[in-house]
């Protein structure tokens, strides 16, 4: 099953206002269930309603670029990298 991220900017349900508000329990679990739900007012977007897990994903804390290479699978790999000495091609111009 995809993950409602995944399904996020194609397949979001749209609700008007109105009928969110009617059937607000069934808007949540959609969102629970199905994804991200999308409401409108006057037919212009104006809300997205979104499953807890969703939220939480979205606004984890991201790793910083330290942590990020710390967490390398290549971390202590013993990379023998040389410079390319060859000069550099001519331009005309």
């Amino acid at each position: 099953m995809l993950t409602s991220l995944t399904r996020m900017g194609s397949s979001m349900h749209n609700w008007q206002l109105q009928e969110a508000k009617a059937r607000f329990s069934e808007l949540v679990k959609s969102a629970a269930t199905e994804g991200p739900q999308k409401i409108t007012v006057r037919g212009e977007p104006a809300a997205v309603v979104l499953s807890a897990e969703d939220y939480a994903r979205l606004t984890r804390k991201k790793p910083g670029f330290v942590e990020f290479m710390r967490e390398s699978p290549l971390r202590g790999v013993d990379l023998k990298i040389e410079r390319d000495r060859t000069s550099a091609r001519e331009v005309k111009f």
